[in-house]
């Protein structure tokens, strides 16, 4: 859909093996014989349950209140568990209804052991292929299993996520298998620093990405999107990086990034990310990895931009509510429902 002055792109991050849902959350159900599972609905609209297996509770998120349920649902569906597919189709379904363009795939909480990685990067291609028709990304921080995830793409259209100077191969990869590419602002040694050095890392990767022969059109610049509540300069940095990419480069490439970073730390995340998606559509991006069945993009535009709930989020995103200190005496007092 078109958000400010440009279609908007939106990578659906979702289907994505690190997502949580809270214990005691309306997601999680107790059964009748003892244990917990994952509710939802199927295409018809049944009520359908995923057990969540015992070995789930030895790990510190189950300990601390949290389920990674993408991870439950891949690894029930690769061991044959009709619930599981169930689950991803219901997953996929959700995405594709909220208008994702792209559904973005990472098995990096699956296992911290390549091969297996690798096979269930190339089961979730091959399954999400059959469940839906619209592209596919690839994310995850190997090489490696960038490659399984393109090797099983079969000829669909794609994306990896990403290429960065700290892995240039990526590059190579990409242009092999014919697909589209998220292009990262990290240094080769890790994050950058403040505005130039997102600048800087971007441009070299740009370069890079046109000398090897892509076309503008298919390369989407990720400046990095840190969390406010590190430094409350973090979202301006990123903003004006946006900024001056776009008048860099003009109106061919394209500008994404995980804009939901930006609230880690902070209550009422979902109007911090959505003020910041705004903010940055606004600066000259045109994508962004999001889920666009938290914050629709047609409520996005539908905001009340003269809300005091909206002018306070404004106001710490800019750098201007020194260490979110209104934001977060709003957020005490319940100020912030909108």
């Amino acid at each position: 859909m078109r958000l400010g002055e440009r279609e908007f792109i939106a990578i659906g991050e979702n289907i994505h093996t690190t997502r949580v849902v809270l214990l005691k959350g309306k997601r999680v159900v107790t059964l009748p014989e003892g244990g917990e599972a994952l509710r939802f609905a199927d295409s018809q609209g049944r009520l359908r349950l995923l057990p969540i297996p015992e070995k789930i509770k030895a790990t510190q998120d189950y300990q601390e209140g949290r389920v990674k349920h993408l991870k439950v649902a891949l690894q029930a569906a690769m061991a044959g568990a009709e619930e599981g597919v169930e689950y991803l189709r219901f997953m996929v379904r959700r995405q594709e209804e909220a208008g994702a363009d792209f559904l973005d795939l990472n098995v990096d909480e699956v296992s911290l052991r390549y091969e297996e990685q690798r096979q269930a990067m190339q089961w979730l291609v091959r399954a999400v292929r059959q469940m839906s028709a619209l592209p596919l990304a690839v994310d995850s921080s190997r090489v490696e299993t960038l490659r399984a995830g393109l090797e099983a793409m079969e000829g669909r259209r794609c994306l990896l996520n990403s290429a960065s100077l700290e892995r240039l191969e990526a590059l190579d990869l990409a242009r092999e298998h014919g697909a589209e590419l998220v292009i990262s602002a990290a240094g080769e040694k890790g994050m950058p620093e403040g505005t130039e050095g997102r600048l800087a890392n971007a441009a070299r990767m740009v370069e890079a990405a046109l000398a090897k022969g892509f076309a503008p059109e298919v390369l989407y610049i990720d400046p990095l999107v840190f969390p406010i509540s590190v430094d409350i300069q973090f979202g301006g940095h990123c903003l004006e990086a946006i900024r001056q990419l776009r008048a860099r480069y003009g109106p061919k490439l394209h500008l994404t990034g995980g804009f939901s970073n930006v609230s880690f730390g902070l209550p009422c995340r979902q109007i911090v990310n959505e003020v910041f998606l705004l903010l940055a559509v606004e600066a000259g991006a045109d994508s962004g990895i999001v889920d666009p069945v938290s914050s629709p993009l047609a409520r996005l535009a539908a905001l009340d931009r003269g809300s005091r709930p909206y002018q306070l989020t404004e106001e710490m995103l800019l750098g201007r509510d020194l260490n979110c200190k209104n934001f977060l005496r709003a957020y005490r007092k319940g100020e912030l429902e909108v």
